[in-house]
């Protein structure tokens, strides 16, 4: 997978992109990650990508000429005259869920924008964004950390990326936990500070150690999320 990041402020992204996880899938070329910086589509020798917004109001706003140029520069592989998937990354979007990054893990490339100031233009929003996803109901300083965290949440999920093909079946919101969160988990020392591992997880019995399991995510999940177990009829 390609994923192609528009954004004013590339350097950002050197510290996470080049370790753990994703910077071993970025080794591996499973994953390639281009930053794309926005001053580049300019249109004056300063670099300028912003506007005060019509009608007045406080901050500045992405002008949607240099966002469209810079989304048209990134095509598919081979494919001059396609577009990847454009993101927006936004307050306003739909709150990026573990199901969500799947399908977005299945993609062939994606690009995504980091919005910035006090937003950007409507009119790019209509003419180039496929969808715009939120990380959460607060407002950053930019987009930059939400794109991280999207990166991040989908290079995961790629086949090979992960140590054990299982390991992201049984997260916290997989269908390999019906969406619920995963409930504690423990290893060695057997007792710590006066607190033992239970003694179902010593046992070597598999099928008492699954239905434990399974116990203690729905008790997590009523405990912290109860919203979860709301949304099971929706998520056969």
């Amino acid at each position: 997978m390609k994923i192609s990041i528009i954004t004013l402020f590339p350097e950002m992204f050197s510290g996470p992109f080049s370790a753990s996880i994703v910077g071993r899938a970025v080794q591996s070329d499973r994953i390639e990650i281009d930053l794309i910086q926005l001053r580049d589509f300019a249109k004056d020798a300063r670099g300028k990508v912003d506007e005060p917004p019509f009608g007045g109001g406080a901050g500045m706003v992405l002008m949607a000429e240099p966002l469209v140029a810079a989304v048209d520069s990134v095509t598919v592989a081979g494919l001059s005259d396609k577009r990847p998937h454009v993101i927006l990354m936004s307050p306003q979007g739909t709150p990026l869920t573990h199901r969500r990054a799947i399908e977005l893990s299945r993609l062939e490339s994606l690009t995504v924008v980091c919005g910035h100031y006090e937003g950007v233009d409507e009119r790019f929003i209509d003419l180039r964004v496929d969808e715009q996803i939120s990380i959460g109901d607060f407002v950053m300083t930019g987009g930059e950390i939400p794109a991280m965290a999207l990166t991040d949440a989908v290079t995961r999920l790629i086949p090979g990326v992960l140590g054990r093909g299982e390991s992201a079946a049984y997260d916290s919101f997989s269908g390999g936990l019906d969406n619920l969160l995963e409930g504690p988990m423990y290893t060695r020392p057997k007792e710590f500070m006066d607190r033992f591992v239970p003694e179902v997880l010593l046992s070597g019995d598999h099928a008492r150690i699954k239905a434990w399991r399974r116990a203690e995510a729905l008790k997590r999940t009523e405990d912290r999320r109860p919203d979860l177990l709301r949304k099971w009829p929706e998520s056969d």
